[in-house]
């Protein structure tokens, strides 16, 4: 069962709070606990809809804050967002693996931790939150937890700046490059990162990791170079 505290951090933290509880019990219900106990109801066809929900909402963002893609890397970087990695790390950051209503067997199999799983309940939490709440309601949500990591560049692999920045600089020869961590938030996480070029400082990132604060350092002096 979803408990009380969970409800009051979805409330507290994300400002979701479900007209219908029965729909937020729904889309935590595997089909292995309702086939243990007649008469409650599994999240698959809450999955069903939850994903048409996100690849919509995703899409929408996209669409709106990167007006210089072209289709081809959008389909690309929303493949990205929406793939079982993506969803099922946002299923436990959000705390839903505690609250899945398992069968026996499932639970002794560790099912909880199942990556295919987790991006399941994600998808039915989502076309729960769109039925009882509506659009509006879920990108609040998706504002919260999914797209700030996509305006961080977390799922961007289209480009690697890195890579642009060094055959740009060591074009006449080898060029020292370094990325430094400079400043490190451990309760966001954050971190901000500075390029040096031949031991001269340069750029910095910020970033949820040093992967992303580096390449965001590398983009900005690829911006100065141009």
């Amino acid at each position: 069962m979803v408990t009380e505290s969970f409800k009051k951090n979805l409330k507290e933290k994300y400002g979701v709070s479900f007209h219908n509880e029965q729909l937020l019990e729904n889309a935590f219900t595997h089909s292995s606990y309702a086939n243990e106990n007649p008469g409650t109801t599994n999240y698959e066809k809450l999955e069903f809809l939850g994903d048409a929900v996100l690849e919509l909402a995703v899409s929408d963002y996209l669409y709106r804050h990167f007006p210089k893609l072209h289709e081809g890397e959008l389909t690309r970087l929303r493949s990205n967002v929406v793939r079982t990695e993506g969803f099922s790390k946002f299923a436990i950051e959000c705390g839903f693996p505690d609250q899945i209503n398992l069968g026996k067997g499932e639970e002794k199999s560790g099912a909880r931790s199942r990556k295919t799983l987790l991006e399941d309940v994600f998808e039915a939490f989502n076309g729960a939150l769109f039925l009882d709440s509506g659009m509006p309601a879920v990108q609040h949500f998706l504002h919260l937890t999914v797209y700030p990591m996509i305006a961080e560049g977390d799922f961007d692999d289209s480009r690697d700046y890195k890579t642009e920045l060094q055959e740009r600089l060591q074009v006449n020869g080898p060029v020292d490059i370094k990325y430094e961590v400079i400043e490190q938030d451990e309760t966001k996480p954050m971190f901000t990162v500075q390029l040096f070029v031949n031991g001269s400082a340069k750029t910095t990132g910020k970033g949820r990791n040093k992967k992303t604060a580096e390449q965001q350092a590398a983009s900005q002096e690829l911006k100065n170079i141009k």
